[in-house]
């Protein structure tokens, strides 16, 4: 028999996955765009001109489709999860509200100087542009991943109780918005966010880069990006890990059930307690299958402490204990990818600073397969936040002292939505996104093939508009009578 519940859980993680793939590309290429168009202005290299239209065109086209898909998950907010929303109304509606004045606007308002202004506005003013989209995406994960962060530590709220067609219902007030906005994870879950954006954004400038050099087309442009993005990718890769250190560090105050869970830790002892590489958790047994574990390490991550214990899973209630093995795995595979990720910038850097990276073909391929790491990286992160959280959709808190409830995600579903007809939905959608993907990746491969474009290339109906009035002005010259 289908349950309703899991199948929404599997629609929404979907639906939201698949959007997934385009605001972190947007946030990293917005960034890659302005610095190369900041080195456009400094220089007046055609080259530079040519490499920031050319990014700029994959921007749009990867704008649009974060756009369009992400609209879906507020339609099923009030279709699946009805309950839900009534519950955090009062919280996500002064969230998302400041992400349509913050982000919204600012966006939409710089959109089209950005992508039809080039040749309109002085060369300034587009870099203002270009900076103010690049911003505009920044803010809109900032109170995105804030309203999912109150989600996993709430704060600034208080319940209050509503008579609904005879039935007593909670609802999560906001009693004091900069401490719902400033909840004990929201600065340590943003700032890993954006990083791991910004890390996506540069592989991908590098990838292209990279397949350009291989194949010998466009090396100034591809030379001048990977200037650019090499070094990003080293230094963000390198703060997504100092985040995330600092964010896991946080759980065992916050979430000390998802800390233990993506590591497997069944059992509290007074020894310290190690860090496993990789295994195959059995909670049925409470063990790991063939698992490597590093002594002492996860009592020094987490407490910078080698001997003091970590809490295990045996602390929490039955009831309340997530999953173990979708997230302790998503978990190691995020942190195993951003370690190759980390190491394959450090290389590509150093082989680049002693200029031998156009020899090392290798390498170059390596380069461009990397976004499809960094895309892997993202959302082996967001499914290791989202199941480790289980079985609250809102997690329980304290206020001041006060223990106060949260939300299991079985209340939060709306309670006319059928089983039937969610899996429904869930055929459409796939439809409809593997058509969506495939145009999208038609799209950016018929862009990239084509590489940027020379100045005489951008208009050339317009270029030969020119040389007959040209040629038509001479030769009427040429008859008029002394």
């Amino acid at each position: 028999m289908m349950d309703v519940e899991m199948l929404s859980r599997l629609q929404f993680a979907g639906t939201i996955m698949f959007h997934y793939l385009f605001p972190p590309l947007s946030i990293g290429l917005g960034l890659q765009l302005f610095l190369t168009e900041c080195v456009f202005i400094k220089t007046r290299n055609p080259a530079w001109e040519a490499a920031a239209r050319f990014w700029t065109k994959i921007f749009a086209v990867n704008f649009g489709l974060g756009v369009a898909t992400g609209i879906v998950m507020e339609f099923e907010f009030g279709t699946n999860w009805a309950a839900y929303s009534r519950f955090v109304g009062d919280v996500f509606g002064s969230a998302l509200a400041a992400e349509g004045i913050f982000a919204f606007f600012l966006e939409s308002g710089f959109l089209a100087i950005l992508v039809f202004g080039w040749d309109k506005v002085p060369p300034l003013m587009h870099l203002f542009s270009t900076l103010m989209v690049f911003l505009g995406s920044v803010f809109s994960a900032v109170w995105i991943v804030v309203a999912n962060s109150w989600q996993q530590t709430p704060a600034g709220y208080h319940i209050v109780w509503h008579e609904v067609q005879g039935e007593r219902l909670p609802r999560a007030e906001v009693t004091d918005f900069w401490q719902m906005v400033f909840n004990p994870s929201s600065l340590d879950r943003l700032s890993h966010t954006l990083l791991g954006a910004l890390v996506l954004g540069a592989f991908f400038v590098a990838s292209v880069s990279a397949y350009y050099l291989l194949r010998g087309k466009h090396l100034e442009v591809a030379r001048g990006c990977l200037k650019i993005a090499l070094p990003t990718a080293l230094v963000t890769t390198l703060l997504a890990a100092a985040t995330g250190h600092q964010s896991a560090q946080r759980l065992v105050e916050t979430q000390p059930a998802k800390l233990a869970a993506i590591e497997a830790h069944f059992h509290t002892t007074d020894q310290p307690t190690g860090l496993y590489l990789f295994g195959w958790p059995d909670a049925k047994q409470e063990t790991v299958r063939f698992g490597v574990q590093m002594p002492y390490l996860l009592s020094l991550l987490v407490y910078n402490d080698p001997m003091r214990p970590v809490p295990g899973l045996d602390q929490i209630p039955p009831e309340d204990r997530p999953p173990i093995w979708l997230p302790f795995q998503t978990f190691h595979l995020m942190v195993g990818l951003g370690t190759a990720m980390i190491l394959l910038a450090a290389a590509a850097c150093w082989t680049r600073y002693r200029g031998s990276l156009e020899g090392q073909r290798w390498l170059l391929w390596c380069l461009v397969f990397s976004p499809i790491v960094a895309m892997a990286a993202n959302q082996a992160g967001w499914v290791t936040a989202e199941v480790g959280r289980q079985p609250w959709i809102v997690y329980p808190s304290v206020q001041n002292g006060v223990p106060m409830m949260g939300m299991r995600t079985s209340e939060g579903l709306s309670e006319s939505v059928t089983a039937e007809q969610v899996l429904a939905s869930i055929l459409m959608f796939g439809v409809i996104y593997s058509a969506l993907f495939c145009i999208w990746i038609f799209v950016l491969n018929s862009k990239i093939q084509h590489g940027p474009e020379a100045p005489h290339e951008r208009d050339p109906e317009s270029l030969r508009q020119r040389v007959s009035r040209r040629a038509a002005s001479r030769a009427g010259s040429l008859l008029e009578p002394d």
